[in-house]
């Protein structure tokens, strides 16, 4: 191996560690950034070489920023809380009926909003909503919001930014992506539920109160709803006409935090202070790093590997795509491995089956740990902020048994569709 590639190699291994690990509690998007500044520093990339890379996600940087603004505009507005309290009430006193109305709204945040919005702003209206109900324990139900944050992160394209950096150019429109991927995400939703239902059966054998007081939600929290709808909407109907999902996430971004901005007479920083600014250089750091593997030519090498494969059995190279895929997302977390497997899969130009099973394993597969998926970190530190913890090991115990699986299940039922 060259000097120059071996180098870039060890700095990116050392630049995903550090984004998983976060040694001396140092943010991940400094990990990202300072990986592509040593590339540059020490010339094993060119400038050119990385603007092109920061232009790659160009289209996954307006789609965050779009969906983030919704999200803090809905958050600051008490909408979460207002939809984890009709959950609550809707419970009646049922801890497992809880336990599914929280499941429930979890999956129409993830596919509306991304599977980052669940992990970021529902994940503390829950806290808020199970500790009304009076429930000792809010772990289980906090829980759901990590898994099904993934599970349920492929029903749409909007549902996850992965789906938007595998695809690239090449993202199916919503009519194309519907017959592919409603029968899989419906039995990733439905397997996920009911492992991990059962994993936490002795948790819900409780009683929870009746007489909760219900979240009144504001005239700006009321149009802030109406927006996500209203964005949710336009997203499907660019989606259907292969319009850049990006560009229209941002606009319908912007144009819902204004109006609601204007109807609660607040000032933009209300705003703009809640939004994780962070992760838009974390992503381009990443972008940046995979232009670097691309130069040792591993890249090349997984790609010409890839479309051997998929000659000799379509099939068996879509199975075990999807597996390394979901288990190289626990390795190196789902995004760099996301965008390794966009860059392998573009070059190869594989079947359509294949690259819908390595986004299965991409969004998917993080169900395993901690530090599969940047949404499931999000969610980490979000139950931190509740005075929560999960060990690593204790996560893993109940990500093995429910993401296993359900993503073998949901592989078959993408092939009994697609094959």
């Amino acid at each position: 191996m060259e000097t120059g590639n071996f180098y870039i190699l060890l700095i990116a291994i050392l630049t995903i560690a550090g984004i998983i690990i976060r040694p001396f509690k140092i943010p991940e998007m400094v990990w990202a950034v300072a990986g592509a500044a040593l590339l540059l520093i020490f010339k094993l990339i060119s400038f050119a070489d990385a603007t092109s890379g920061i232009l790659k996600g160009l289209d996954v940087y307006l789609f965050l920023l779009g969906m983030m603004m919704l999200a803090e505009t809905a958050r600051n507005e008490g909408v979460f809380e207002w939809l984890a309290d009709i959950a609550t009430r809707k419970a009646n006193g049922s801890a497992s009926a809880l336990f599914l109305m929280i499941y429930l709204v979890g999956i129409v945040v993830t596919a509306l909003m991304s599977n980052d919005a669940t992990a970021v702003v529902l994940t503390p209206a829950v806290a808020v909503g199970v500790r009304a109900a009076g429930i000792k324990n809010p772990l289980p139900y906090l829980l759901i919001c990590a898994f099904i944050s993934n599970a349920a992160s492929f029903l749409l394209p909007i549902s996850n930014p992965a789906n938007l950096v595998i695809y690239g150019n090449d993202l199916p429109t919503l009519t194309q992506w519907i017959p592919m991927f409603l029968i899989p995400s419906i039995t990733s939703i439905t397997i996920t539920f009911l492992i991990l239902r059962f994993s936490q059966r002795k948790e819900l054998k409780v009683s929870i109160r009746k007489d909760i007081l219900g979240v009144n939600l504001s005239k700006a929290g009321k149009v802030a709803a109406y927006g996500i709808l209203i964005t949710s909407i336009v997203l499907m109907i660019a989606s259907m006409n292969g319009i850049s999902l990006g560009m229209m996430t941002a606009i319908m971004g912007l144009t819902t935090s204004l109006i609601v901005l204007i109807v609660a007479k607040k000032k933009p920083n209300a705003i703009l202070k809640g939004i994780s600014w962070s992760v838009i250089p974390l992503v381009a750091g990443l972008f940046i790093l995979v232009v670097g593997i691309g130069k040792t030519g591993i890249l090349d090498h997984l790609s010409d590997l890839l479309s051997l494969e998929t000659q000799k059995s379509e099939s068996i190279t879509a199975l075990f795509g999807g597996i390394i895929a979901a288990f190289a997302s626990n390795l190196f977390n789902n995004l760099p491995a996301g965008l390794i497997a966009a860059h392998a899969i573009q070059s190869a130009h594989v079947s359509g089956l294949v690259r819908a099973s390595v986004v299965i394993g991409i969004d998917l597969g993080p169900n395993l740990s901690l530090t599969g998926s940047l949404s499931t970190i999000l969610w980490l530190v979000a139950i931190r902020r509740e005075g929560l913890s999960v060990s690593g090991w204790t996560f893993l115990k109940t990500g093995a048994l429910v993401m296993i699986p359900a993503l073998f299940a949901t592989l078959l039922a993408l092939y009994i569709m697609m094959g």
